[in-house]
């Protein structure tokens, strides 16, 4: 039986690589110099796209694969593959939930506790010699026992929640609805009312057309000039000009990003920004999530081709 030919929108590491191979065709759409070239020689051959989370798939991509069946998204979030494109031709579309939940819920509270206790600055302090020649570090704020608000309670904004209440904070969270598994935690429905009761604000949910810009000036206002808004959801769901507008101006007290417009070239405002604690989209960043994260790329491919039903769809 022959392999089934896909097309491979990123790079993926050996381990992914290697098996990828053996089980498919894989055509590298990222080694092509001359990419819509490419796309027309190789689409009418593609039956599944294996993509990454922050690549996806647009209408032109799936446009020029006409016998397109399927798209693995390598990562949690899909908001750039084209749902509408596949909605109208009954493309099916898979993500890797669950696997990475934990490393990116680890990696927003260590966000936190890095920024309101200035820690890269702490260490700065102890190798340039400032310990020994200014002293003390100046004073930063705690963290246990103060007010964090979660924006988007699903898998990620709850263990995000889970472990905040380990430092005994007092937690709130917005989503569509109250949820059930959230007892002992405020449900607040107005994204605005919950940054004006948070000193940390987590934004956790998941992008869409709905949600772009949804934490903008009113929110960010709210937070105010003591608040710290951090982020491990999407870029979109952040109004990077008002931000930067308000961290440059002291109106928002800082920032922890682990997401941003146009990435990996960001916006040169941060660079220059002492209040904001800036990260490379890592937040899965483990050996062990990413080799969950291959192989449910794979097993979704595979189970499509053979028939069976879809360990993670989304469409």
């Amino acid at each position: 039986m022959s392999k089934p030919h896909i097309l491979q929108v990123g790079p993926y590491p050996e381990w992914d690589q290697a098996p990828l191979d053996a089980a498919f065709v894989a055509h590298r759409y990222f080694e092509a110099a001359d990419k819509a070239t490419f796309l027309a020689e190789v689409g009418p051959q593609v039956r599944g796209i294996a993509t990454r989370g922050e690549l996806g798939a647009n209408a032109a991509m799936i446009a020029a694969c006409p016998q397109l069946e399927v798209i693995s998204v390598y990562g949690v979030g899909y908001d750039a593959v084209d749902l509408e494109a596949c909605r109208a031709r009954g493309i099916r579309v898979t993500n890797t939930p669950d696997v990475l939940t934990n490393d990116v819920a680890d990696l927003g509270v260590a966000m936190m506790l890095m920024q309101s206790r200035g820690m890269l600055g702490a260490e700065s302090w102890v190798r340039d010699g400032s310990w020994a020649t200014k002293g003390l570090y100046p004073l930063k704020r705690r963290v246990w026992g103060r007010r964090a608000g979660v924006l988007g309670l699903g898998r990620i904004g709850y263990e995000v929640a889970k472990r905040l209440a380990g430092f005994d904070m007092q937690i709130a969270y917005s989503d569509v609805s109250p949820k059930d598994y959230a007892a002992g935690w405020d449900f607040v429905a107005d994204p605005v009312a919950l940054a004006a009761r948070s000193d940390f604000l987590f934004v956790t949910l998941a992008a869409s057309a709905a949600t772009r810009h949804i934490v903008g000036k009113e929110v960010i206002a709210a937070l105010g000039p003591e608040g710290m808004l951090i982020n491990i959801s999407r870029a979109s769901n952040i109004d990077e000009g008002a931000l930067l507008d308000a961290l440059e101006t002291g109106a928002l007290g800082s920032a922890a990003l682990d997401v941003f417009e146009g990435e990996p070239k960001l916006n040169p405002r941060f660079l220059s920004l002492p209040n904001v604690l800036l990260q490379p989209h890592h937040a899965s960043g483990t050996v062990e999530t990413r080799k969950a994260m291959g192989q449910l790329v794979r097993d979704n491919l595979s189970a499509h081709f053979e028939g069976r039903p879809l360990p993670t769809p989304v469409l």
